[in-house]
């Protein structure tokens, strides 16, 4: 078996872009991965584009020699869009491998731990704030809409759900996005009482409209400096939080955020390969680690997992993708000992469904594991062709 072409498509997801890499083979079996360029990672096809000669003639079955050739290539510019570049290509030899043995790609790792993998809703109101009339749901513009809201994610059976923060402005939640440039507040990403006394206002409303027994996280991203973050931490507190999700790249920050919180502390995100986790492992710096499957590849995520292991401290995936992420994500969950909860987007775009020959099935706040061979879902090409970017 033997490489033959290496395509990336790109399709119109709403306020975003999905991104597609298919890796075509001499014998006809196809393999796809789905990466992200929308989040900072400007270029990502065009590097895989480049160092797509290489692959050519190589047996996609060999994953792991293959990626090590690309990592010796790419060795003076690790991580960042070459390591993503490299986990997509990964996570579609994957996809080839499963195939052309007939099994799910969890089946090369040994078979899954878990068949149903818990899942939380995410970016809980954060869409509906900001893409309501794109989705064509209700907008959230008040705390009343919020709290019903809750409720409707309750009642669907999810025992967990992840917000932002979405401060009261002019009578109305916006998303507060500074640490991305979205929103006034950069560079200097500071914080002042007014935010934190609404902060803990919208996590009141969410828990009573939950309940005592329901899981609930906040994601905070970049939006602080460590003095905000400390400060979010005491807000936050009555909320009874399962985690509050920070982004930072010093460890030894994070060590002094968790040291002091009133809640266990989820973070890296975004970091790349076992190289960049390691001194938050080192620092103690977190309770869960977030590892992000699509920017890492499945292989090198489960050497991250195990490295965690070795730290008393378990994975979870970042997924707030398309639906060939979370199948890639749910095999992950689904082998690795250490596992929490797996992310998943349930707001999107109303036109995602048509990229994918199947949709996630969740059952009882539940992901059940595709047992198709290689990651169990295709991509729709012609669905996605006829969607091409928008600006």
């Amino acid at each position: 078996m033997k490489i033959e072409r290496i395509e990336t498509l790109r399709a119109d997801a709403g306020w975003r872009m999905f991104s597609y890499l298919k890796i075509s083979t001499a014998c006809g079996i196809t393999g796809w991965s789905e990466f992200n360029e929308s989040f900072g990672s400007t270029g990502l096809a065009d590097v895989i584009d480049g160092l797509s000669p290489v692959l050519i003639g190589k047996d996609p079955r060999r994953f792991e020699a293959v990626t090590q050739h690309l990592h010796v290539l790419t060795r003076q510019s690790r991580g960042g869009i070459n390591q993503q570049a490299i986990a997509a290509i990964e996570n579609a030899l994957l996809d080839i491998t499963g195939k052309a043995y007939g099994v799910p790609v969890s089946a090369l790792f040994g078979g899954p731990i878990r068949e149903r993998i818990p899942v939380y809703w995410s970016h809980f109101g954060t869409y509906r704030v900001r893409n309501a009339a794109l989705m064509g749901v209700p907008a959230i513009d008040s705390y009343d809409t919020l709290a019903a809201h809750a409720g409707e994610v309750k009642a669907r059976g999810f025992k967990a759900l992840k917000t932002n923060m979405l401060p009261i402005v002019d009578g109305k939640p916006v998303s507060f996005t500074p640490g991305f440039g979205r929103t006034p507040g950069w560079p200097e990403l500071n914080w002042d009482n007014r935010l934190t006394a609404g902060l803990t206002r919208q996590l009141q409303t969410i828990r009573e409209a939950i309940g005592p027994e329901m899981g609930m996280m906040l994601d905070v991203n970049f939006h602080f400096k460590t003095e905000g973050f400390r400060r979010i931490a005491e807000a936050v507190a009555p909320a009874h939080l399962t985690w509050l999700e920070i982004d930072t790249h010093d460890a030894p920050s994070l060590a002094l955020i968790r040291r002091d919180a009133p809640c266990p502390i989820a973070s890296c995100e975004t970091l790349h390969a076992r190289r960049e986790f390691r001194p938050y492992f080192e620092a103690y710096a977190m309770d869960v680690a977030i590892v992000d499957v699509i920017w890492n590849g499945l292989a090198e995520s489960l050497k991250v997992a195990a490295m965690a292991d070795v730290y008393e401290t378990n994975v979870a995936p970042h997924n707030f993708y398309g639906h060939l992420c979370s199948a890639i994500s749910a095999h992950f969950s689904a082998i690795v000992p250490n596992f929490r909860i797996m992310e998943i987007d349930l707001d999107s775009a109303p036109w995602r469904d048509e990229f994918y020959d199947s949709v996630p099935v969740i059952e009882n706040g539940e992901y059940v594991l595709p047992t198709k061979p290689g990651w169990g879902v295709e991509v729709n090409e012609k669905a996605v062709r006829a969607r091409p970017p928008q600006g």
